[in-house]
Order: C-alpha cells, then structure tokens, then sequence
C-alpha cells in the first residue's frame, strides 16, 4: 500500500482510544515505519542504479517488515508514552495493519509480488499472498478514499485530523473549513 495510506490507517488506529497528541503519533508512526526499510532506493538512485535490483530490492519488506522490528516499535512507543501498554498495543496493531496491507495490496507491474519476512532475521522464510493486488489498483484507492471520508468524520465529530501531527494551527483550520462546509 502507498505509504499516505499506511499513515490514515494507523491515525485511525490511533484515534481509537482516549491517548494524547503525543501518543497518536507514536502509534502513527509505528504504522509508517516499517517503509523506513525502503530507503535503500536513495542510495540506488545516488549511484545510478535500477531500484529494483540494489539496496531497495535486497531490503524493501526485510530490515522493518518483521515481527522483531514490530515488538521494537511497540516498545519504543509504549516507552514514551504515558498510557504505556495501550499506546504499545496500539502500535503493534498500527504495525500489523501495515504489513497486512503490503501483503494484499503492495504488488508490482506485471504480476510481480512483495513478500515479507516476518521471522527475519531468525529466519528467512517469506510469506507471499498470490492474490495480491497492484498498488495502483482500485482496492487501495478505495480503501484510502474510505479512509479519507472516516478522517473528515472524526474531524466533524472531534476536531482534528492527522494534520495536527504536523501543525495544531493548520490542523484547526482544516477542522474549521470542514465545519463549515458541511454545517
């Protein structure tokens, strides 16, 4: 899935449960973080490289896609965190959301498919799901339109967005033109 979708997704993860501003985002990032592991096409790009057969390739759904990177993000969340074990949970499940979504929605042009290697580095098994979609195919559309329509709802109901993530300021004026519009 794109990765604005992972970060919807995890938002309303987050947005779930009574946690603060601070904890929303940790729970948020656990849902992004695992495309840390994609940043290997930089270095491919800085040294003229195809991306799909150097670092990105060799590492894309291995370094972060796994369950041990997974328990690390719960605990480094739930670390920093004052409601300590819901924050942890929730990242854990924002970090599942995360590959479950890579696993049904992350294939490439042409049939190609993503796998994950859930057990690495103990093991280096990978799960693939042969039923998954492109990631430009209209699944993941539809799924980040809904979740873009759940955004504004939360943003009717409670006044925010995962805009305030970057900017409380901003964020409170997108509340406000929503309100606006749909009162």
């Amino acid at each position: 899935m794109n990765p604005f979708t992972h970060l919807l997704i995890g938002w309303s993860v987050a947005e779930s449960a009574p946690l603060s501003r601070r904890e929303r985002a940790l729970v948020t990032f656990a849902g992004v973080a695992p495309d840390l592991d994609g940043a290997g096409i930089l270095l491919d790009l800085a040294s003229g490289r195809y991306p799909g057969v150097g670092a990105y390739a060799a590492y894309h759904h291995v370094l972060a896609h796994n369950l041990l990177a997974g328990c690390g993000l719960a605990l480094l969340a739930g670390g920093l965190a004052r409601r300590r074990w819901l924050t942890a949970g929730l990242a854990l499940l924002a970090f599942h959301l995360h590959l479950l979504g890579d696993l049904v929605g992350s294939g490439g042009p042409g049939g190609s498919l993503w796998s994950l290697a859930y057990l690495y580095p103990f093991s280096s098994r990978a799960f693939v799901w042969q039923g998954q979609w492109e990631l430009n195919a209209w699944p993941n559309l539809l799924a980040t339109a809904l979740l873009l329509g759940w955004i504004g709802a939360v943003a009717l109901r409670r006044g925010r967005t995962p805009l305030e993530l970057v900017s409380r300021r901003a964020d409170a004026s997108l509340v406000g033109v929503l309100r606006a519009r749909c009162s």
